[in-house]
């Protein structure tokens, strides 16, 4: 029997946020795999273990669950004025496809880190000490983001005392700018697409449901937890073990899918599951978070939970809590209601694994809302660094000819 020797990539294993993910720098990529197609999906998808059928990852870097089933291809700038394209793809855990539909704002937080280390900055802009402005051309959104990098001896400094609830462990603190996150129309149509901060969504078989839909850091629907049966303070074991609710929520996620114009049937949202997404939202409550961290009312504007890759994400997505910060800085919105009404520039939430406060300026221009500018908080570090190693016949072809083209 012949042995076929495996395709070897060097990689990067990185957290961002309350994510994980396998960085690639473009150029280290075989040929076959530097442009978007059938042959780099297929590399990527069997980087991460997928599809499997045990939902375990066993044979991959994926970690089973829609925050660590992620890939990420850094390149050189595209547009001037920035320092690195940064291109997010989430691979579903059971799917052999990849949803480049979206950004992943938790991994946001860890492609100034890598740019740094990688050469993509401008060694006269990178100090010794104190913080680096890495400029981010996000490419799947064609939007902006600025990390705020601290530096220590020359290195990117990981280690610190900033927390992040849904994190077990402190790190240093890297402050994100998603600027203009929303795509202000003339009648602030691309914001709210359907040119309402509030609505009613028909969705065929359960009814309907009042929602506000947002383009905001990503494409999302906000509907009121008590509309779907819920009271907010839900942790993961509560939604992802009521198969009838997360079907509700599918449902309700498809219908927003094609009011927002991103499907023109709903029977293709299952295509395309990284967005739009769905969350509920309530008043603040008491609640203990999956630490068993007490959260209080009083220290939380609202609380928030929302859906990822059809299961209850375990804290909050980056790109979900910008929607929601903009959301909430705009009054009439579900998520401005629950939070008690009126203007803000920021606002802190309760998520399953604890809280976190997300600001978004937000103004009104002849009659349209508009936010310039979401910002919050991450943190990053390097898990493992080396090379991946992926059959060849997972991209269909044979050793000799992936050798060829590698």
């Amino acid at each position: 029997m012949s042995m076929h020797p495996q395709i070897r990539i060097p990689a990067t294993y990185m957290r961002g946020g309350t994510s994980k993910g396998v960085f690639f720098r473009l150029e280290d990529l075989p040929d076959f795999a530097q442009a978007p197609g059938k042959a780099r999906d297929a590399l990527l998808v069997r980087v991460i273990g997928s599809p499997d059928p045990y939902g375990k990852h066993t044979d991959g870097m994926g970690g089973a669950t829609s925050s660590t089933s992620k890939v990420v291809i850094i390149s050189k700038p595209s547009v001037p004025g920035h320092d690195v394209d940064y291109l997010y793809g989430q691979v579903p855990i059971d799917g052999d496809f990849i949803d480049w539909s979206g950004n992943c704002g938790n991994l946001s937080s860890a492609v100034g880190p890598f740019a740094i280390a990688n050469g993509f900055v401008d060694p006269v802009r990178v100090p010794r000490d104190g913080v680096c402005t890495v400029r981010i051309w996000q490419a799947n959104i064609g939007k902006t983001i600025v990390a705020h990098v601290p530096m220590r001896a020359g290195e990117v400094e990981e280690t610190g005392d900033f927390e992040l609830d849904g994190v077990a462990f402190p790190a240093a603190e890297i402050q994100l700018e998603f600027l203009d996150p929303a795509d202000e129309g003339e009648d602030g149509g691309a914001m709210f697409p359907t040119g309402q901060v509030a609505e009613r969504l028909e969705v065929e078989g359960y009814g309907t449901f009042e929602a506000t839909l947002i383009n905001a850091g990503v494409p999302m629907v906000f509907v009121d937890a008590a509309a779907v049966g819920c009271v907010g303070t839900e942790l993961q074991p509560a939604i992802n073990g009521d198969a009838a609710l997360l079907a509700k929520l599918e449902a309700i996620r498809a219908a927003a899918a094609v009011r927002m114009g991103l499907i023109d049937d709903a029977s293709k949202a299952a295509s395309r599951p990284l967005t739009p997404k769905v969350a509920f939202v309530a008043p603040p409550a008491d609640y203990l978070a999956s630490s068993g961290k007490a959260v209080r009312a009083s220290d939380i504007d609202l609380l928030a939970r929302a859906i990822s890759m059809g299961k209850l994400h375990h804290a909050m997505m980056g790109t979900a809590a910008v929607a929601i910060a903009t959301a909430a800085a705009v009054p009439g919105t579900l998520v401005n209601r629950a939070a008690g009404g009126g203007e803000r520039e920021a606002v802190r939430f309760g998520h399953p694994s604890g809280t976190l406060r997300v600001g978004a300026r937000a103004r009104r221009v002849e009659g349209a809302w508009i936010v310039t500018k979401a910002i919050m908080s991450r943190s990053a570090r390097v898990l493992m660094e080396g090379a991946v190693r992926v059959p060849f016949e997972a991209v269909g072809m044979d050793a000799s000819t992936a050798t060829q083209r590698a």
